[in-house]
């Protein structure tokens, strides 16, 4: 037996709010139609977040059916990681509300913004503190409300994101688990997706909400993305010294049908062994990946002791890859 302690997922959580907005509802606001969204980015409906709804909520309806799952109780975490671009307030942080929503005081609890990479900067800063003896079990959330920075006037961009969120319990194991994470960023490349305004920068005197919009060249992101995804499971490939045809499931990032496809083929995986939810959910960012794993999960696809691949890709430019063991 290894000396080496790994974080292994012991249990999944998703929560998607109930109102469904779909391609032809929106043909009625912006200029466009279910045929036009749904060619080009495999869209074919989002969740949006009722009024009053916030993304600590969603975050805490994920993380109790997580911690259902993994039979784990809030007073057991020892960590709480949370991986958003959109927090209830400035702060305190959305994992701290969580916390103490969860009733798990005491625990160190923190947000993680990387975008659409969220979760899977999260999910490695958790496992860094796992495989120190820092912590032994710890709550990873990736959570959402994305539908609050869209221009709804934007038809190229308001078709694209939903609001939803994901969870997974680790806890620390002898034998299997995450085997690495690989994480990167490129802030110079910040204005092909971004939002303009921040506390320090852009607000206006009066206007607290001012300018508050995603900001997307979608071309040019789209182009980065597929070139960053193939570099990154490359490395985590040799990483771990392993051929593609291991790799059981790919979970990729919800962002765009045709991103999903490009990396398959780089992997030279079938789409029968991706696990695709984009059509049902949107671009949730932080909250696509584990909510993509907990429907594989519970839709039986999934099984333990297959190798999966996690990876992302999101404003920054950020962009991660986790390959673990189930």
């Amino acid at each position: 037996m290894s000396d080496r302690i790994y974080s292994r997922i012991a249990g999944t959580g998703s929560y998607l709010p109930e109102k469904v907005l779909t391609n032809d509802d929106l043909a009625k606001l912006v200029d466009t139609s279910d045929e036009w969204i749904a060619s080009r980015t495999g869209i074919r409906q989002r969740h949006v977040a009722a009024e009053g709804e916030t993304t600590g909520d969603l975050a805490w309806h994920a993380a109790v059916r997580a911690l259902e799952a993994a039979g784990v109780a809030a007073s057991e975490l020892d960590l709480i990681v949370l991986g958003t671009t959109t927090p209830d307030l400035v702060f305190p942080s959305t994992a701290c509300l969580l916390q103490h929503r969860l009733g798990a005081n005491g625990c160190p609890a923190f947000d993680v913004n990387a975008a659409c990479s969220g979760f899977v900067y999260a999910l490695s800063v958790a496992d860094k503190f796992i495989r120190s003896g820092s912590a032994k079990t710890a709550l990873v959330v990736g959570a959402e409300t994305l539908t609050r920075m869209v221009d709804w006037s934007e038809r190229t961009s308001c078709v694209l994101f939903g609001d939803g969120a994901g969870a997974v319990v680790l806890k620390a194991d002898a034998e299997t688990g995450i085997l690495s994470t690989h994480l990167h960023a490129d802030g110079g490349k910040k204005e092909l997706l971004w939002n303009p305004v921040g506390v320090s920068v852009g607000f206006k005197p009066g206007e607290p909400n001012a300018g508050v919009r995603i900001n997307m060249t979608g071309n040019e992101v789209f182009k980065h993305a597929v070139k960053a995804l193939d570099a990154i499971v490359e490395e985590t490939l040799q990483a771990n010294g392993i051929e593609r045809s291991r790799i059981d499931w790919l979970i990729p990032h919800q962002a765009n049908l045709r991103i999903i496809e490009a990396t398959a083929k780089r992997l030279e995986m079938p789409m029968e062994r991706v696990i695709v939810t984009v059509d049902m959910h949107g671009n949730t960012s932080s909250g696509s990946v584990p909510l993509a794993l907990d429907a594989a999960v519970r839709s039986g696809k999934v099984q333990r002791g297959q190798l999966l691949l996690l990876e992302a890709f999101g404003g920054g430019f950020t962009w991660g890859s986790a390959l673990l063991r189930y």
